[in-house]
Order: C-alpha cells, then sequence, then structure tokens
C-alpha cells in the first residue's frame, strides 16, 4: 500500500472512530440524569475520552509506519472500542431512556455485547508483533494460529451469548444467558490469546539488543505502571480503580507509539528507574495501611480507628528512607542490572583514581570505569605526549592501536570508536576516551552524558599524570645526556689533554738525558717542551670552555655570547644592553641554550642572518634567537633533541621555551627564566 492511500485509509478509521466515541459521549451526557449511574457514570465518560488514544495513535502508526501492522492493530481495536461504546448508549437511549424514539435499538444492544472481545484480540496481535509488526521468527506461527483460533471461539461464544441476550439486554442472570460455560468461554479464550502476546513479549525482551531493546523498555516500563495500579486500586471503589486503570493504559497506549516512532529522542532507562522507584514506594504505603488500618481494624471491629490511621502514618515515616533507598537500588538493578550505574561510576572514579598518580595507574583505571558504566565492548583512553597521541590503555586487554600525529587542539579521528571524548584542561588538549559498544548495542544518551562526565573529571588527573611522565622523561633525557657529556670528555681527556702530558712527561725525561751529553741539544728539548706545555694548557682550556666558559664567569652573558657570535659562520648581531649579571646556573642555561639555537640555525635553517636579544624585566629573564631561514611548520613537526635538551634545561630552573615558525618566514626560539627582581654583580 502506498503511503498516501495508507493515510487515507488510516485518517478515515481514526475519524470514525472519534466520531463514533463523540457520539457515545454526547449520548452518555444527554441520559447522564434519566438512567442509573452504573450504566452513564462519570468513570464510563473518562473511559471512553481515554479510549480515543487507540484511534490516534494507531493512525500516527499507520501513516507513518504503513508497513508496521500494530498501527492497523490499533485502528481496529479503536474502532471497535468506539463502536461498542456508541452502540451501548444508543441502545441505552434507545430502550431505556426514549423507548422507540431511535430505530435499532436492541440490533446496537447486540453489536455492543457482541463485539467486546475484538479489542482484546487486537492487543495481543500487538503483543505478539511488537515492536516491527513481524513474528520474531517462523517458530512462533504456531502461537499466533493459537491466539488467532481463542480469539475467533471467543467472538463465536460472544455471538451466542449476545444472540441469548436478544430479548433482554439489561439482563446479568446466568440462567437467562445459557449457562456459565458459555459466559465465560469469551474471557478466558480472550486471556489465553493475552497470555500468548505478554509470553511473546517476555521472550523477545530477554533475547533483544540494541534498537529493539530500547523499544521493548518503553513497553516494559507502561506496562510496570499499569501493573502498579492495578495492585494499587485493587481495594479502591470501583470508580476511582477504572479512571486510574483506564490511565495507565493510556500511558502503555503512547509509550507503544513512542517506541515504534521516537524512541531515541528520550532516555528510557530514568523512566523505568524512576516508575520502579516511584511504584515501589505506593505498593509499600499502601501494603501498610492495608495491613494495619483494614487488617488489623476488622479483626479489632473498627476500621475508621485514627489510632490505626497514626500508627500506620508513624510506621510509613520511620521506614520511608530506609525503603526508598532499597528501592533506589532496584530501581538501577532494573534499568542497569549487574552494570554500575552513572552515579556509582563517578564515585567510583573519584575514589580510585584520587591517589593514581602515574599513567600506568590512570589510564587503565579509567578505561575499565568507563567500560564498566556503559557496557561498552572496548575503551582505549588516549594520551597526548608531545605532537602525537598515544594509545595508553584498553578496557580489555587487547592489542593498542598506533600512535596518531596531533593537529593542534583538534581531536583527532581514533579508530574503531562510536564515540570519542576529549579530556580537556585549561583549554588545552590532554588525550580523549574513545568507546566502542557492541554491534547489538548503541550507545545510550546516558552512557555518552557519563563518558563525558568521566572526561571532564579526567583532565586534572590526566594533567599531573601528564606532568609526571614529562618530569620522567626529562630526567631520563638528562641523566642520558650527562652520560654522554661525560664519555665525550673522558674521550677528549683521553685523545687531548692525556696524549699530550704523556708526551710531555717522555720529553722531559729525555730532555734530562740531553743536558747532560749535549747542552746544544737539551736547549732545543727544552724549548719544544715549552711549546708542547702551551698546547696542553690550551686544550685544557678548550676542555673547561666545554664546561664552563671561563669569559662567561669573568665577564658575564654578553661578552660570552659575543664572542661566540664572533665564531659563527653567519652574521649574528647580539642585543643584550642593560643586562646584568645573574646566578650561574641561569647564565649557563642561556648561554648553551643560545649556542644550541645558533647550532640549529647554522645547521638547518639556511639562513643569512641570525640576531640574539636578552632582556631582564618583572623578574624575569627572557632570550631570543632568531633567523630569516626557511622555516619549517612547528605545529606539526615534533622536538628535536636540540631543542628537548633546552626546554628541559630551562624547565630544570622553572624556566620555559617557546619556539615559533612558519615555512618561508624564519624561525624564533624564546625562552624565560625566572630571576630575582634586581640583580648585580657576583
Amino acid at each position: 500500500m502506498r503511503v498516501v492511500t495508507a493515510r487515507w485509509v488510516a485518517g478515515s478509521v481514526a475519524a470514525v472512530s472519534v466520531a463514533l466515541i463523540a457520539g457515545a459521549l454526547v449520548l452518555a451526557l444527554v441520559d447522564r440524569h434519566r438512567v442509573s449511574a452504573a450504566l452513564t457514570g462519570w468513570d464510563d465518560v473518562f473511559t471512553q475520552v481515554t479510549d480515543l488514544a487507540l484511534p490516534v495513535v494507531g493512525f500516527v502508526l499507520a501513516s507513518r509506519r504503513p508497513a508496521n501492522r500494530i498501527g492497523w492493530l490499533f485502528l481496529a481495536a479503536g474502532l471497535a472500542l468506539a463502536l461498542r461504546a456508541f452502540s451501548h448508549h444508543y441502545g441505552l437511549h434507545a430502550l431505556l431512556v426514549a423507548p422507540g424514539s431511535l430505530p435499532g435499538g436492541r440490533v446496537a444492544m447486540w453489536v455492543s455485547n457482541w463485539i467486546w472481545p475484538v479489542p482484546f484480540a487486537m492487543l495481543a496481535f500487538a503483543f505478539l508483533l511488537f515492536p516491527d509488526g513481524q513474528l520474531r521468527s517462523l517458530r512462533w506461527r504456531p502461537a499466533a494460529w493459537f491466539a488467532g483460533g481463542a480469539c475467533t471461539l471467543a467472538m463465536a461464544a460472544t455471538l451466542v451469548t449476545a444472540t441469548r441476550l436478544w430479548a433482554h439486554p439489561f439482563s446479568t442472570s446466568s440462567s437467562q444467558m445459557g449457562g456459565l460455560v458459555v459466559e465465560f468461554t469469551p474471557l478466558f479464550c480472550v486471556l489465553a490469546a493475552l497470555a500468548v502476546g505478554v509470553t511473546a513479549l517476555v521472550v523477545r525482551f530477554a533475547r533483544s539488543a540494541g534498537e529493539e531493546r530500547l523499544q521493548l523498555k518503553w513497553f516494559a516500563a507502561a506496562a510496570v505502571l499499569v501493573v502498579v495500579i492495578l495492585v494499587v486500586t485493587f481495594p479502591a471503589p470501583m470508580a476511582v480503580s477504572n479512571v486510574l486503570t483506564n490511565l495507565a493504559f493510556f500511558c502503555l497506549w503512547v509509550a507503544i507509539g513512542v517506541a515504534v516512532l521516537k524512541y531515541r529522542l528520550y532516555d528510557i532507562d530514568i523512566v523505568i528507574s524512576k516508575a520502579v522507584l516511584f511504584g515501589s514506594l505506593a505498593v509499600f504505603i499502601t501494603a501498610v495501611y492495608a495491613a494495619l488500618v483494614v487488617g488489623v481494624g476488622t479483626l479489632a471491629g473498627n476500621t475508621r480507628s485514627p489510632l490505626l490511621a497514626a500508627l500506620a502514618a508513624a510506621v510509613v515515616a520511620v521506614a520511608f528512607q530506609p525503603v526508598r533507598r532499597r528501592a533506589a537500588r532496584l530501581a538501577n538493578r532494573v534499568v542497569y542490572g549487574r552494570r554500575a550505574t552513572p552515579y556509582q561510576v563517578l564515585s567510583d572514579f573519584a575514589q580510585r583514581i584520587g591517589g593514581a598518580y602515574a599513567a600506568e595507574e590512570v589510564l587503565p583505571q579509567m578505561a575499565h570505569i568507563v567500560a564498566a558504566g556503559t557496557g561498552a565492548e572496548h575503551v582505549v583512553v588516549w594520551l597526548r605526549v608531545g605532537e602525537e597521541f598515544r594509545a595508553g590503555a584498553s578496557s580489555d586487554g587487547s592489542p593498542l592501536p598506533p600512535c596518531l600525529p596531533a593537529d593542534g587542539q583538534a581531536l583527532p579521528t581514533l579508530p574503531g570508536s562510536d564515540l570519542n571524548a576529549p579530556i580537556v584542561h585549561h583549554g588545552d588538549l590532554l588525550g580523549a576516551i574513545a568507546v566502542a559498544m557492541p554491534k547489538d548495542e548503541p550507545l545510550r544518551p546516558a552512557g555518552a552524558q557519563l563518558v563525558a562526565d568521566v572526561a571532564s573529571q579526567a583532565g586534572l588527573v590526566l594533567a599531573n599524570a601528564g606532568l609526571i611522565e614529562d618530569l620522567r622523561a626529562s630526567r631520563q633525557r638528562l641523566v642520558t645526556a650527562q652520560d654522554e657529556a661525560r664519555r665525550r670528555l673522558e674521550r677528549n681527556i683521553h685523545d687531548g689533554a692525556q696524549q699530550d702530558l704523556v708526551a710531555l712527561g717522555i720529553n722531559l725525561k729525555l730532555g734530562a738525558i740531553t743536558v747532560a751529553e749535549d747542552p746544544v741539544r737539551a736547549g732545543q728539548v727544552f724549548s719544544e717542551l715549552q711549546a708542547e706545555a702551551a698546547g696542553a694548557l690550551e686544550n685544557l682550556r678548550d676542555l673547561a670552555r666545554g664546561i664552563y666558559p671561563p669569559l662567561l664567569a669573568d665577564l658575564g652573558l654578553s661578552a660570552a655570547l659575543g664572542a661566540q657570535a664572533s665564531k659563527s659562520p653567519l652574521p649574528v648581531t647580539v642585543e643584550a644592553d642593560g643586562v646584568g649579571r645573574f646566578g650561574q646556573d641561569t647564565e649557563a642555561a642561556v648561554y648553551f641554550c643560545c649556542l644550541e639555537a645558533l647550532q640549529n640555525t647554522a645547521k638547518y635553517a639556511h639562513a643569512t642572518q641570525a640576531r640574539i636579544c636578552l632582556q631582564a624585566a618583572n623578574g624575569t629573564l627572557s632570550f631570543t634567537v632568531s633567523d630569516d631561514g626557511t622555516g619549517y611548520d612547528a605545529r606539526h613537526t615534533p622536538m628535536g633533541s636540540g631543542l628537548r635538551n633546552m626546554a628541559d634545561r630551562l624547565a630544570a630552573l622553572g624556566g620555559r621555551l617557546e619556539v615559533h615558525s612558519a615555512p618561508g618566514h624564519g624561525t624564533t626560539i624564546t625562552g624565560h627564566l625566572p630571576v630575582p627582581a634586581t640583580s648585580g654583580d657576583h
């Protein structure tokens, strides 16, 4: 059937149903003072108003999902209810209120007495086919045939009963209705069909997953409400019970419509949790009052005792909070099963992460906690280290994916995930949580919010873990650099100064022998010894300059950098006017950082000139080394070993390093070190 045709047919059926119910309401209002209240009471009017939900929901479903049979079943049930209501009030008016005023009164009452099993039959088939309008499998065909046979038998038995009532449409005597067998057969058949439909729903829910489970949860929430209302209103007056029961069924019809059409727009878990919580509390309060006021009052012969009512109120007041906590746990267990609730996940995260600082402790705990709260199949926590993203830990211990390059503060596309939650602290992207759900279970809105909440709380923790990892890596680099410097110094001493001193000692022995044998030759030997001693002294001075330059110790940064600038293979300008003396560690850090920057410029920048600028202001000593070279993309190029050593050297003294470069615009390296506000000679 085409959509336009389906919409026209569904609209016509719904319009007829609404018109019949409206006609029944008009007749009920006209006859409200002329027949017994048991026939046209206010609860009966309320029932007909709530029955409007069936054709309305059926029209919406059939017009938007014409292939889904549930909408058409709702339309059929709504039409049957509307026809029964109109026929009932039409027969009352034609036979009791104004006999002979309307034709076909007995036919109308016959229709009213015969058609009542039809809505229940349609409901049983709707349960069988919910939510997609199809049987779960071919194995359920016998169940469908059984339900159809039971409903057919119910209709046949009702036909017999309605026909026997033809002469006395308002009679309730069993002898006039043909016996109890004929009277109760339709009821038993309808209950059997409904039982088959409910069983199909329970089995489908137990084996459901993904979107189908979300749809069934909507039905389950409304069904629980119906059951609770039936239990709570059982001892209530008939009128009150009818109103509340019809209101509960109204919610069931609406929930079925929402489940078929717009289940994604709402978080059904919250609805179920609240329904179970308040339903449990209602059952508890009703049970207490029934046990004390009705039960004890009946035994004592006084069901209206104020003392019993006060005692029941006191018991409810004292036990309310413990019962509410147990009901909340029951609601969470119904909604989440063995899975932790979002509150428990966040609480557990705060408690377990509070004492963990190393990445090998923080990241696995975070992955396991998120997986426990969302039911995810796979959770990976990514950590940004330098200019790349590294997979730090996974929830299931599977192999970690390879590293990904970082693009500024933008989160890269993480492989194999349904949701990526960035971890940000003070505007800096520190990492991300990647969640992969099972194929048959989508991530619920509550789960997505839970992942976002964990990511927001993990910012500070991950920042501390990142700082500790950076400090650990910096220490390793410093130790490696110190070992390399020590080995280089040993090689230089062994290959340079040590060889000079060994040769000097040998020549001294030769000179001592030559003095006694050949004084002229001895003079030449001592001249050579003097030159060798000067060379050894120069080698030692060169080694000393590599450790701490004497010129830096004597005259300060300006003179030491100026001397090194004069030896550079490209022109270097040094601007250090007004910069005084600072601590030995501070001056050494600035000096060697500037030399490292000049070496990088000479090797890689292809520059024609460079510039060194020193400034001391507001308790900070800053240096800038800039060039006019080719530059590079500093945002996507990780730091080399030279720049990393510079950053480590400054960080050891509480300073920081900044690198600014772009292709074709040269490179600028800036360092900042905290120093006393005033400086002087030392």
